[in-house]
């Protein structure tokens, strides 16, 4: 062991660290390519030509490059944090925090000890009835298993917060995993891996071996119970209230009201269950399982969840599963990087505000406001000008789009964490008590009036989002710069890349999903019968496009699982094609040829630019069956060939008369 305090131990990030600073390039398009047969890759041919993934990522994009960018910044300001004696409470906590992944010393040392209380209560379990205790107080530390409960807006009544009972209790990424063909090998490595694990916890071979077939049967099960990814995306199926009164009838052999009592929940009069027939084969597993076999998997998933935070041995074999075979990742990344997404992802907004504080200007946010109103004029011009869309389904759409809000940059006020205890020699300990105190947070919320200033997102997040039952937009400071806003570049640009990502936000008020809900936020039927089968029957052509897409051989886009990211990738590039058109009109001295492309060709460039990656294999197919937006490649290619303008715009640079793609407008 190195001698030493932490603080005297701890790894320096050095300035050969700085990530390249991820900009738009006309330098990054491949003239040997022709647009009109692949956008996406005349636009980036030369970049994914010359960034090849790093060892250590299973796919390498514009979101990449600006998250290292990120994470440099916050592991910088991490390490002064933990290193200088402020006296500011928000620098010693995220400094301590840190300082506690970083020191690997002590984690060595402690071995197993953090999860063996966990370990000793689930040994000493007796009865089932000890499982509705022991799964509360897990879950109220931030330790899955069972099933998945939150508390957010309801979706029905969107001014109050909601208690929700959801599928959950497996370890791979979804049912599929468990039953469906293609994943037939990573079925045996993930039981090849429960096995590893509890071999390096303690447990002979043959003990291990039966510990993994008792694991994986009981997911199987919980896996057969569950409804699908694309029938997930049902918030309609997913909303079944139940009055605590009748709770029994969600499970026969789960004490819910002992459950709800022991997680403390406030005095509501009714919950929300998502899937209510998965409870019902969760009940014929309570029954039918041996308390013996309960126990192998509890310790299971504390084992699991606990593998990140524990000493290489426990945490090279997570890795091996989990990024390697999974997502085909070669490498780790460094301690210090993860260490960074660790403290972002458990007080995120105390390290957020520091960020903000160093790094997020009021002018970007004065520019950004701009675009914003530029892009919700056009959105509204497009909303009165449907020819589909009848009289008063556009007045009812009118109404919503006039309720909805945008939030940019950071939240008005930050969570509080002076109550979470972090101490720089215990990492999980530091985990777990933040897991707690979000728990609580979120617990005692519900059947309060919802806080419309709280976020989802920390500031250094590079995402956005769109809250159907708060009716807004939100995007954070982190993605706030290039390659998606980039002040020193034309308007024209920016209106390709964050103009159409800003523009994809607002499309997802009106796509598959975000057009049931009505103006307040609620979950409600506002559409008539002949305005839904117009809109239904121009989705079929989104999900015909997107599930005729071959990503890999025998590979296809699931057209129905990403069609409302499909749906709001086209109408971003519609709107915001349509801001920039009239953003030029009001400023006619902008209209000019930059580096030989006009405004609208850089406009389409900036989108299918801010798509820009390389992906492996693995991580593709993980994504096709789990992720509803579309792989990159389809993003910053399709919505921008179908767009009815493109093909004028781009005839001068193609051999080809045409894209040999139909126009698709929906919004």
């Amino acid at each position: 062991m190195v001698s030493g305090s932490p603080k005297e131990r701890i790894y320096r990030i050095g300035n050969d660290e700085k990530p390249e600073f991820p900009r738009f390039s006309t330098e990054y398009i491949d003239h040997s390519i022709d647009p009109f047969d692949n956008f996406f890759l005349y636009s980036n041919g030369k970049w994914i030509e010359n960034h090849p993934i790093p060892p250590e990522k299973s796919f390498w994009g514009s979101s990449g490059e600006l998250m290292e960018w990120n994470r440099y910044i916050l592991g910088k300001i991490l390490e002064q944090s933990a290193l200088s004696d402020d006296t500011d409470p928000i620098r010693k906590q995220v400094g301590k925090f840190y300082l506690s992944a970083m020191d690997t010393d002590t984690i060595e040392s402690l071995g197993f000890r953090p999860i063996k209380p966990f370990m000793e209560r689930i040994e000493s379990m007796g009865t089932r009835e000890e499982i509705v205790n022991l799964a509360a107080d897990l879950h109220r530390q931030g330790i899955p298993m069972f099933f998945s409960i939150d508390s957010s807006p309801d979706d029905k009544n969107s001014e109050y917060y909601a208690f929700r009972l959801s599928q959950g209790g497996i370890s791979l990424p979804n049912r599929d995993y468990y039953l469906e063909p293609p994943f037939e090998k990573i079925r045996q490595q993930y039981r090849d891996h429960i096995r590893n694990m509890f071999l390096i916890y303690g447990i002979q071979e043959t003990e291990a071996a039966k510990y993994s077939e008792v694991v994986y049967k009981i997911e199987e099960m919980m896996a057969k119970a569950s409804r699908s990814p694309v029938d997930l995306r049902d918030p309609e199926r997913n909303y079944n209230p139940v009055h605590l009164n009748r709770i029994s009838e969600i499970s026969q052999k789960i004490d819910f009201t002992l459950y709800f009592k022991r997680i403390s929940l406030p005095d509501v009069s009714y919950i929300i269950v998502g899937q209510p027939e998965f409870f019902k084969g969760l009940d014929s597993l309570i029954e039918g399982i041996p308390i013996d076999e309960w126990k192998i998997y509890l310790k299971w998933k504390v084992l699991h969840f606990a593998a990140s935070y524990l000493h290489s041995d426990v945490e090279k074999e997570n890795f091996d599963f989990y990024y390697r075979k999974l997502f085909g990742q070669p490498e780790p990344e460094k301690r210090w990087k993860q260490a960074v997404s660790i403290v972002d992802m458990n007080i995120g907004e105390a390290l957020g505000k520091l960020y903000v504080d160093q790094e997020f200007g009021e002018e970007s946010r004065k520019r950004i406001a701009v675009m914003i109103d530029d892009l919700k004029e056009v959105f509204a011009e497009k909303l009165k000008q449907l020819d589909w869309m009848s009289a008063l389904t556009k007045e009812k759409a009118l109404e919503k789009f006039s309720r909805f809000r945008a939030k940019i940059g950071f939240p008005s006020k930050f969570i509080d964490y002076s109550s979470v205890e972090i101490l720089e020699n215990d990492y999980f300990g530091n985990v777990v008590r933040s897991n707690a105190f979000e728990f609580n947070r979120e617990i005692s919320r519900i059947g309060s009036p919802v806080d419309r200033e709280l976020w989802y997102m920390t500031p250094p997040t590079v995402n956005a989002y769109f809250s159907p039952t708060e009716n807004e937009i939100v995007f954070p400071a982190g993605i706030l710069q290039p390659p998606f806003f980039d002040p020193e570049l034309d308007d024209a640009v920016n209106y390709g890349s964050l103009g159409g990502t800003i523009a994809h936000e607002i499309t997802h008020g009106f796509d598959d999903e975000g057009r049931k809900y009505d103006s307040k936020g609620n979950l409600k039927e506002w559409w008539s019968e002949d305005d839904e089968k117009a809109f239904l029957s121009r989705a079929q052509e989104v999900i015909d496009l997107y599930g005729s897409q071959e990503v890999l051989p025998e590979v296809k886009v699931n057209g129905e699982l990403t069609l409302g990211e499909n749906i709001a990738d086209l109408g971003g590039v519609s709107i915001a094609y349509e801001a920039l058109e009239r953003h030029l009109k009001k400023n006619p001295e902008l209209r000019k040829n930059i580096e030989g492309f006009t405004p609208e060709q850089r406009f389409f460039l900036g989108w299918a630019q801010s798509w820009r990656s390389n992906i492996r294999d693995e991580a593709l197919k993980w994504q096709v069956s789990n992720d509803p937006h579309s792989p990159d490649n389809l993003r910053g290619d399709l919505p921008a060939r179908v767009h009815f303008r493109f093909q004028e715009h781009f005839s001068s640079l193609s051999k080809k008369k045409n894209t040999g793609l139909k126009s698709i407008m929906i919004w």
